[in-house]
């Protein structure tokens, strides 16, 4: 039994043996080259060509290389010439030196601009010519009008130069009457034919009307009451400046006027108190950039003598949306406002107007009335 066993384990070693020496030099062979077959009738795709970038090109035009007054004879260590983008250069920029030496500026010119043809003349007498800053910013396509303004409609004096704002307007209606284009009632007059002629009676203020007594002039207890509705008309416009303009027409580049530093003995008045500096003048009137058919409604708005108030926008906001007119239907509805029943008691004193408790704040919609 002994003798067996060992001789089954002599068979499976020598056959281990045999497979270790077939198996390995397969394994250590090194991995030939892979052979990759086409198929038949198949195109190889040619290696995809990138498109090669234009080369940019550029121009030679006359910058300034320092600062250039208005009026100043231009020197040649003044100007330069720089190569410029031509596709970005100025269609009337100059590219001789020989143009611009020895000329005037019209304008003031900074350093590093180009310098445009506009901008430099021969004489003196060609300065005047180049008109004021405020024509000069001023968008093309767009006309500027200017408007009154006070504290609570130029929101709170915020307003600068270029914002962007709405303009809110405010209109009272009356009924009129279609021939005689005035405020309803009519006066009445009744006339009877006789032999003497045509007999009137006296004038009478209201509308004929039928009731349980009998015919009856119905005339009104007080004045008509107007009915107010505003609305945002003008929408996104340029502030192009607030307050008055220069007499002059300068307003860029010209330095702030320098606060005068007043003397030790100036600093405090007779009993020591310190002399309060000057407040500044309030605006009064704002210029905006509109199109030419607002500039139409605005003044429209002047003629009729109606508020105008200015509504500032987000500098990022250039949107126009559609509002609805307010009246007085639309706060009712819109805010759920239902009118107070009588009641059998009140308050005393009586309430006639809130207004007056808001008298100094009033925006007057008219210039006078009953």
């Amino acid at each position: 039994m002994q003798g067996r066993v060992l001789i089954i384990l002599a068979f499976i070693i020598i056959l281990a043996a045999i497979v270790v020496v077939a198996v390995l030099p397969t394994l250590q062979q090194a991995p030939g080259p892979v052979r990759t077959d086409q198929t038949p009738g198949a195109q190889q795709q040619p290696a995809q060509n990138l498109p090669t970038p234009t080369p940019m090109s550029f121009v030679n035009i006359v910058i300034a290389v320092q600062e250039l007054p208005r009026g100043f004879r231009i020197p040649a260590n003044a100007v330069d010439l720089r190569a410029w983008p031509e596709e970005s250069a100025p269609f009337n920029g100059i590219t001789n030196l020989e143009d611009v030496i020895g000329k005037i500026a019209r304008t003031r010119i900074f350093r590093e601009q180009p310098i445009l043809t506009t901008m430099i003349t021969d004489d003196f007498t060609s300065l005047a010519e180049i008109g004021s800053d405020a024509a000069a910013i001023q968008p093309s396509g767009l006309i500027a009008v200017s408007l009154p303004i006070n504290r609570l409609t130029s929101v709170s004096y915020a307003i600068q130069d270029g914002d962007r704002v709405d303009v809110i307007l405010s209109m009272l209606f009356v009924d009129v009457d279609d021939v005689f284009q005035s405020i309803t009632p009519n006066f009445i007059t009744l006339f009877q034919f006789s032999e003497e002629g045509i007999t009137t009676s006296g004038t009478l203020e209201g509308r004929p009307d039928s009731t349980s007594l009998g015919p009856a002039i119905i005339s009104p207890s007080e004045r008509q009451r107007p009915r107010l509705v505003t609305q945002r008309t003008v929408q996104d416009a340029l502030v192009l400046h607030v307050g008055d303009f220069p007499l002059n027409g300068r307003l860029l580049g010209v330095p702030p006027t320098p606060t005068p530093v007043p003397d030790d003995d100036e600093d405090a008045g007779r009993d020591g108190t310190p002399v309060p500096s000057p407040t500044p003048a309030l605006p009064t009137v704002v210029t905006l950039s509109v199109t030419p058919q607002d500039a139409v409604v605005l003044i429209w708005a002047l003629e009729a003598k109606l508020p105008i108030t200015l509504a500032l926008r987000s500098a990022s906001d250039t949107s126009r949306t559609t509002t609805q007119a307010v009246t007085l239907d639309y706060i009712m509805a819109n805010f759920d406002i239902n009118p107070p029943g009588k009641r059998q008691y009140a308050i005393e004193p009586a309430l006639r107007s809130i207004r007056q408790l808001l008298q100094e704040e009033e925006l007057s919609l008219t210039s006078g009335g009953n």
